[in-house]
């Protein structure tokens, strides 16, 4: 009998387009001798569609059929059953799902939000669980738990935009004494979004007000120079990690754009979200893989992505990134990416493992952290309520008003 896989993807996220990309290319690798593979579209104003056409790339380019011949749905926990039910109309039960897979990018699905909501209902999914989501997403949370687990970070420092707005001298004698070049970022976001590099207090401006676009909180690292760029990816849980080969990536400007990720050297432009219709995801990245490293620099890569991987939680297929100054061969951690962009399946391939290998691993993951899950205690049978009198009960309640009697 085949596994009822939900495969969740899009969200109100700045990453909705590449998400598109990633679910894609993941839906026609899945081995559909083993699953019933339904796609799950999440609008960027938060709706839920379900249909056979969202495996298509093609009808992202109009989304007006989505709304007209998709199904618009909402997911949740029936009698034990957890189904995708219409919202308008007739309140028909379209599908019903085992489990789910979360290919989503950004902020408000892959930070969390998606992953408690699925948790809170009890459906079993893939990848990593809300903790090891909020903290992988979060840039600066993430450095924390790097310094706390003595991973080799590079310099930074943080702020709010109201701090900013405040007294933005302050801030920049704070940068000044960091030391220039830095390179700013929203602290939330993936896919390079709102990044930029500043060599000076002009430039800095310019760069802080890109990233209060997108977010509320502000890092500013020492830019690593020398630098090479370096990914690898750790598949596993707590108890068990592999990890892959190591690509260099080649950006184009001084770090690795949303462009040279997604887009790569393209000149296509079709309708979905400019040139994405002819993108590959993080396929389209010009990159070198095995990357030309010293072994003793390999191996040391490979030991902090797998004590960066514990020290978050993580579970399924994660892509870290690295950076490395070329001439004293010091090698800093940059940031986990939750679900990485076409869930870096090319870094597996060197090493013997197919995509749709990787996929069925991840999937087999999900199911034991699920099974995990539901055998440990979340609640107890006492409930200390019962018989609990000392307002009277739900008629004495009535009479009680800033906790006198009235």
């Amino acid at each position: 009998m085949k596994i009822r896989l939900g495969v969740i993807f899009g969200g109100e996220s700045v990453e909705h387009e590449v998400s598109i990309i990633s679910a894609i290319q993941a839906m026609n690798k899945m081995d559909s001798e083993k699953y019933e593979i339904i796609p799950i579209y999440i609008t960027k104003d938060r709706q839920w569609y379900t249909g056979e056409m969202l495996k298509e790339i093609e009808t992202y380019s109009d989304l007006s059929l989505i709304h007209r011949y998709a199904k618009n749905v909402v997911l949740y926990e029936k009698g034990g059953r957890f189904v995708l039910q219409n919202k308008k109309g007739l309140r028909r039960i379209v599908k019903e799902l085992d489990m789910v897979f979360p290919i989503v990018h950004g902020t408000n699905v892959e930070d969390g939000v998606l992953q408690g909501y699925l948790q809170s209902i009890g459906i079993p999914f893939v990848g990593s669980d809300i903790y090891a989501s909020v903290v992988g997403q979060d840039k600066l949370f993430m450095k924390e738990v790097f310094a706390s687990s003595d991973l080799p970070i590079c310099k930074y420092l943080w702020f709010y935009d109201t701090e900013y707005e405040d007294d933005s001298s302050e801030i920049f004698n704070r940068i000044q004494k960091l030391g220039y070049p830095v390179i700013v970022k929203p602290a939330t976001l993936g896919s390079s979004v709102g990044i930029q590099i500043a060599h000076t207090e002009e430039e800095i401006k310019e760069a802080i007000d890109e990233a209060i676009k997108y977010d509320h909180k502000i890092l500013v690292e020492k830019l690593v120079e020398n630098l090479m760029e370096v990914n690898i990816s750790v598949l596993g849980n707590y108890e068990n990690q592999q990890v892959s080969a190591i690509e260099q990536v080649i950006p184009t400007k001084d770090f690795l754009t949303y462009e040279d990720k997604y887009i790569g050297s393209s000149k296509s432009k079709g309708k979905l979200g400019g040139k994405f219709k002819s993108s590959k995801g993080m396929v389209s990245a010009n990159r070198v893989i095995p990357a030309p490293l010293p072994d003793k620099m390999k191996e040391e890569i490979e030991d902090v992505a797998v004590r960066a991987f514990q020290s978050l939680g993580s579970s399924g297929v994660v892509r870290i990134d690295f950076l490395v100054d070329t001439k004293t061969n010091k090698v800093y951690i940059n940031e986990v990416n939750n679900i990485p962009g076409s869930l870096s399946f090319y870094l597996w391939e060197p090493v013997g493992k197919e995509y749709t290998e990787l996929l069925d691993d991840m999937i087999n993951i999900g199911i034991r952290d699920y099974k995990r899950r539901i055998n440990k205690t979340h609640s107890f049978d006492t409930n200390i309520l019962k018989g609990f009198t000392e307002l009277g009960g739900l008629k004495g309640a009535k009479g009680i008003k800033n906790g006198r009697k009235i």
